[in-house]
C-alpha cells in the first residue's frame, strides 16, 4: 500500500535483513520494538529509547482506550505528538487482553466486552472499534483484533479461537479500508497445532495484509514448541511481507526466531525485568538483588557502549534496588533495552555478512559461560 513498503536486502538461510519504510521513517529489520503500553516506555525518556537504536515503539489499544481515551489523544494531535515520539508506532489490537484479562471480559461472535481493571466500567471492543481506536491514535502499523488462547489448551478451543480470529481478520480488513500511508497486519493463531497454524496463515494470506504476525506463542508453551510452530507457519506466509512474532521475548527466543524468518519483535521483558532488579548482559541475566553483588565494584560490562552497564558498579546498583530508589529501575531498564538493541544490530550485521550461525553460536557461548569471574 502507498506509504508503507518492505524491502529485503539480504538473507542468510531463512533469516532476512531489510527495512520497512513508513511516512514517519524507516524500521530496520530484524527489529525489537520497546513496549509503550500506555504511551510511554516505562522508566525511559523517549529520547533515550530512540538513541539506543529503536526505530519503532508499540502502544496498546485496550489500555489507551481506557486511559486517557483514544478520542482525547486524537484531539491532542495523535499518539506521536502526545507521547513525543515522532517515529513509527505499532498498536496492538487489544487481542492479548482477551486472554490476559479473561476474568474481566465476555466474548461473543461480534467482539468482546471488558470490565475495566481501573474502575469497573464496561467497554466494548469489536474488530471495527479496535481499528477505529488505532486510527484515532494514528498508528503507523495497526493490528487486527484476534483471540489469543493461553497454552496448554484443548484442540477444540484452539480451533474455535483460530476460526473466530479469521472472521475478525476479514472484518478488520474491511474496517481498515486501506488507510493511506498506514499498514494493517493479520495475526496467525492456532496454538500448538501445526495444521491449524498453516490453515490460519494460508487464510490470512488469501485475504491480503501488509504484514503478518504470529500470535499466541510464548503463552505457556516450551520454547521447542514455539520454534516448531514457527517452522510450520513461516513457509505458509508471503515471503515479501514483514513477519512479526508478538510478545517475544527472551534474547535466546529472539535469535532463534530470527533464524526462522521473523523480522519484528516486542516484549515488556527488558523494562519489567529492569524494574525488578534484573540486568540483561552479554554474560546472561544478572539478578542485582542478590547479596553477592553488595561489595562488587565491577560494572555490569566494562566493554559495553552504554552508560548503565559501564559507568555504575554492581554494588551501587544493588544498593539502589535495596533502597527502593527509582534510579534502579531507570538504569536497569536503560541497560536492558540497550542490550536488546545491541543484539538486534548484531543480528542485522551477521545476516548481511552471511555469518548468522557463527554470531548466534558466539553469543550463546558468552551466555553459557556466564558472569565474569568473581573478584579476588
Amino acid at each position: 500500500m502507498t506509504g508503507v513498503t518492505f524491502r529485503i536486502d539480504a538473507t542468510d538461510g531463512a533469516a532476512r535483513v531489510g527495512e520497512i519504510e513508513t511516512t514517519r521513517g524507516r524500521i530496520r529489520t530484524p527489529a525489537f520494538m520497546p513496549v509503550g503500553t500506555a504511551g510511554t516506555v516505562k522508566a525511559m525518556y523517549p529520547e533515550q529509547v530512540r538513541a539506543l537504536g529503536a526505530d519503532i515503539i508499540l502502544g496498546n489499544t485496550y489500555h489507551l482506550m481506557l486511559r486517557p481515551g483514544a478520542e482525547r489523544v486524537a484531539r491532542l494531535g495523535g499518539l506521536h505528538t502526545f507521547a513525543n515520539w515522532p517515529g513509527p508506532i505499532l498498536t496492538d489490537s487489544g487481542g492479548f487482553q482477551v486472554m490476559s484479562l479473561a476474568r474481566l471480559r465476555q466474548l461473543d461472535e461480534d467482539g468482546v466486552t471488558f470490565q475495566s481493571h481501573l474502575d469497573g466500567s464496561s467497554h466494548r471492543l469489536t474488530p471495527e472499534r479496535s481499528l477505529e481506536i488505532q486510527a484515532l491514535l494514528d498508528a503507523d502499523i495497526r493490528m487486527q483484533l484476534d483471540e489469543c488462547v493461553a497454552l496448554p489448551a484443548d484442540r477444540a478451543e484452539i480451533e474455535r479461537a483460530m476460526h473466530l480470529s479469521l472472521r475478525w481478520a476479514d472484518r478488520s480488513k474491511t474496517a481498515f479500508a486501506d488507510a493511506e500511508g498506514r499498514a494493517l497486519f493479520g495475526i496467525v493463531q492456532g496454538g500448538d497445532q501445526p495444521d491449524l497454524r498453516v490453515e490460519s496463515a494460508e487464510a490470512l494470506a488469501a485475504v491480503g495484509f501488509d504484514g503478518y504476525a504470529v500470535g499466541g506463542l510464548a503463552v505457556g508453551e516450551p520454547q521447542a514448541v514455539m520454534l516448531a510452530m514457527l517452522e510450520t507457519t513461516m513457509p505458509a506466509l508471503p515471503a515479501d511481507k514483514p513477519h512479526y512474532l508478538m510478545g517475544v521475548g527472551q534474547p535466546d527466543d529472539i535469535v532463534e526466531a530470527v533464524r526462522r524468518g521473523i523480522d519484528m519483535f516486542d516484549c515488556v521483558l527488558p523494562t519489567r525485568a529492569g524494574r525488578h532488579g534484573v540486568a540483561y548482559t552479554r554474560f546472561g541475566k544478572l539478578n542485582l538483588k542478590n547479596a553477592r553483588h553488595a561489595d562488587d565494584p565491577r560494572p555490569l560490562d566494562e566493554a559495553a557502549d552504554w552508560s548503565p552497564a559501564r559507568d555504575y558498579s554492581r554494588a551501587y546498583l544493588h544498593h539502589l534496588i535495596k533502597a527502593g530508589e527509582l534510579l534502579a529501575g531507570m538504569l536497569l531498564s536503560w541497560n536492558n533495552l540497550a542490550y536488546y538493541q545491541h543484539i538486534m544490530a548484531g543480528l542485522r550485521a551477521a545476516i548481511s555478512e552471511g555469518r548468522l550461525d557463527n554470531f548466534i553460536a558466539e553469543t550463546r557461548e558468552e551466555w553459557d559461560r556466564g558472569d565474569l569471574p568473581p573478584i579476588d
